[in-house]
């Protein structure tokens, strides 16, 4: 099989498309020949020997994919050979092929496309888990996204005006605002021209902010922090602008607020009968057109290592995938 490859930590124009050995499958792994794989902020932190875990070199990146199934190991339970699914995989999704635990994989529903699957599961999972289990958001309540252009925060935007909120978009440029509005942003802040602290005091008439999701970090969460409204809470997703933020710890004293961790891949294996939950709800939105997955770009399988790169450049808007196989 043919396999995008990271043979030594660096830019992602150091990646490889070479034959490579395909997995076996035994006990509950099942192996998917892969259609498509999403693209996300981790891929260009794993080629470069900075995320939270270290495949042996040489591996393929990507954490998402979607595809047939076809083998199965001795304890897998709920799948079978020609089974259409998606699902998380750590790594290794820029592959045609790929073994994944069977509890990291769910099926396509009916009616969703390869390309809108494959860049689904990441985006939507961990923006749903973010705002139900962490940050408890309720009807009414006002929600600001930073870095609204992205995958995650087009996510969260529209699961937040989902469950009732008012979102404020928070992005670095016209097009990326754009985007978010046509997810449903009911306002929006362009912080590269303005100052998102002031822009948040004008437009919830110096309350705050109940609910910040943040997956960018930076001086950007400091700014967030002080626009929060009492009570409110601060949703650590991820740092896109590459600057993990310290944070002033008397803030939440006097907001009488909580910074909150975000750590969906963990939350999938500690509690899965929630996160299949979230995802029950997710279709069910999906069906009543409450939430409409877009994917801005997809790439072919011979262009992945410039994905990734424009990945980095943070040059995307919304969420990219990559074409494996037709």
């Amino acid at each position: 099989m043919r396999a995008l490859l990271c043979k030594e930590h660096g830019p992602a124009d150091l990646l490889v498309i070479e034959d490579t050995v395909e997995p076996e499958v035994s006990g509950a792994n099942v192996l998917v020949d892969v259609k498509a794989a999403g693209l996300n902020f981790p891929d260009t932190l794993i080629i470069q020997g900075k995320y939270q875990f270290q495949p042996p070199m040489p591996f393929s990146p990507g954490g998402e994919v979607v595809g047939v199934v076809s083998a199965v190991g001795d304890k897998v339970k709920r799948l079978k050979p020609g089974d259409r699914v998606m699902g998380l995989t750590g790594w290794g999704g820029f592959a045609q092929k790929v073994a994944v635990p069977e509890s990291n994989l769910i099926p396509v529903p009916a009616g969703v496309d390869d390309i809108v699957a494959a860049g689904f599961v990441m985006t939507y999972g961990t923006s749903i888990h973010a705002l139900t289990q962490r940050g408890r958001l309720q009807a009414g309540e006002t929600l600001l996204v930073l870095g609204a252009g992205g995958g995650v925060g087009l996510a969260a935007v529209e699961i937040g005006k989902a469950m009732g909120a008012k979102v404020i978009a928070a992005a670095s440029s016209a097009e990326k605002l754009a985007a978010a509005e046509e997810a449903g942003a009911d306002e929006t802040i362009n912080y590269a021209e303005t100052d998102l602290k002031e822009a948040i005091k004008a437009m919830t008439e110096g309350r705050g902010v109940d609910v910040v999701y943040d997956p960018v970090g930076g001086a950007l969460t400091d700014k967030a922090l002080r626009s929060m409204a009492w009570g409110g809470r601060h949703l650590v997703v991820g740092f896109a602008s590459g600057d993990i933020p310290k944070l002033p710890a008397n803030l939440t004293l006097l907001k009488g607020c909580e910074v909150v961790g975000v750590f969906w891949g963990a939350f999938t294996q500690r509690q899965p009968q929630d996160n299949l939950q979230n995802f029950q709800r997710l279709f069910q939105w999906m069906q009543e057109g409450r939430i409409k997955p877009r994917v801005s770009k997809v790439y072919p399988f011979e262009q992945a290592a410039q994905a990734i790169a424009d990945m980095a450049e943070r040059r995307l808007v919304g969420k990219a995938v990559v074409r494996i196989a037709e």
